[in-house]
């Protein structure tokens, strides 16, 4: 067999390096691509806060998952320690002691192949298939001449259009909501839930993973709630992200039914009382929060002003109230008295506050239901700040 090695730290593995290891295969005719992340590179510290070598792993076990004949090796990983070429190199040519094993890499590398730990001992066992960007080539040729004749290497060349991404760019976006784009939708959602890179989850991406979770008839609500709760939070000086983010998977339960929100509850230890074990409509609000927390990285804050968006609590946040009047008043709410709630919020928002709550309330009770403690609580508390304060 014809087998390639395209090792690297894979920090994160991106598109770039997917077109790369598909090019390989193409362009050398390999029957098998090992892909290799480096568990510790030799001659440099990984950045700080960077995702585990096992994390790494998964991450390039679903970034190349789609391309044909690679597979990801967890060679260095199990052998722990610095990783060196040639020791890697080595392994594998147990592994596979009649292959031809070709070792990928771009011209920089290349460029710098005799530097290498214990060059002389590679040129045995693998030959060097080398990226040749058109704006190189001739000096790549050149220089693969001058290897090939001094120290007998084995040269072959990928013809590439490089993707150009800078992997310490592309960490700088992920935390910033950007570069979704650069990575594969697998490894995407894999940073996110697992809050790699300090990753601020881009709104658009939020967006359509809330959608796959509504009931159709709900979408137009929610998207409406983004909208009122970025209007809102651009009067009342609180983060626009944050009010969005909240406003999108404020509801990403809500079509449960009661067996599922438990089965939810279980799931992410959702703590709950008794009243809301017996009214869907209070524990969604509980296992959205959850889940949001648990698959869509948001923030603490978020999380909270999505746990209470339903029934308020006593000492709400700014963004807990803006997201509960959103909720209420979005532009596709229309019951009386949501005009001169829509007034007052822009107005006074603790007395917008109040008014919601106290019209929640009147509402449950006119139709039988029992109002959880928490509304008036939430209630009484925003009234007796009023007061505190001759308002």
């Amino acid at each position: 067999m014809k087998i390639g090695i395209y090792g690297g730290t894979f920090n994160p593995p991106h598109v770039g390096h997917i077109k790369a290891a598909g090019d390989a295969v193409k362009a050398l005719g390999l029957d098998k691509l090992l892909v290799v992340p480096t568990a510790q590179p030799p001659h440099k510290e990984l950045p700080e806060a960077s995702p585990t070598a096992e994390q790494r792993l998964e991450m390039a076990g679903l970034a190349f998952a789609g391309v044909e004949k690679a597979e990801v090796c967890d060679i260095e990983l199990t052998r722990g320690g610095r990783s060196y070429t040639v020791d890697t190199v080595k392994a594998l040519r147990e592994i596979y002691p009649g292959d031809e094993l070709w070792l990928i890499m771009g011209g920089d590398m290349f460029y710098s192949l005799t530097e290498w730990y214990r060059f002389e001992e590679l040129l045995n066992e693998v030959g060097f298939a080398v990226a040749d960007r058109a704006d190189e080539s001739e000096k790549l040729k050149e220089y693969a001449g001058r290897m090939r004749r001094d120290w007998a290497a084995k040269v072959e060349f990928i013809p590439e259009r490089p993707i150009e991404i800078s992997s310490t760019e592309l960490r700088r976006k992920i935390a910033n909501a950007e570069g979704r784009e650069l990575l594969a939708p697998e490894v995407y959602a894999y940073i996110v839930k697992n809050r790699l890179y300090g990753v601020k989850p881009q709104l658009d991406w939020l967006r359509e993973e809330a959608i796959k979770l509504l009931a159709p008839k709900r979408v137009a609500h929610v998207m409406g709630c983004e909208q009122e709760a970025v209007r809102l939070a651009e009067r009342w000086g609180e983060d626009v992200y944050s009010a969005a983010a909240a406003g999108i998977l404020h509801d990403i339960t809500k079509k449960c039914s009661t067996k599922e929100q438990l089965i939810l509850c279980e799931k992410y230890g959702t703590v709950t009382d008794t009243l809301e074990l017996e009214a869907p409509k209070l524990l969604h609000s509980k296992t959205a929060a959850d889940m949001a927390w648990a698959e869509f990285g948001i923030s603490p804050e978020v999380r909270e002003a999505i746990r209470w968006h339903t029934t308020g609590r006593p000492g709400m946040t700014l963004l807990e109230k803006i997201i509960y009047i959103a909720d209420y008043m979005e532009p596709n709410r229309d019951f009386e008295g949501v005009e001169e709630l829509r007034r007052l919020a822009y107005e006074d928002i603790d007395r917008a506050l109040c008014l919601g709550l106290r019209m929640s309330i009147e509402d449950m009770k006119a139709r039988n239901i029992v109002p959880h403690p928490r509304s008036s609580g939430a209630l009484e508390y925003i009234e007796n700040n009023l007061k505190e304060h001759g308002l």
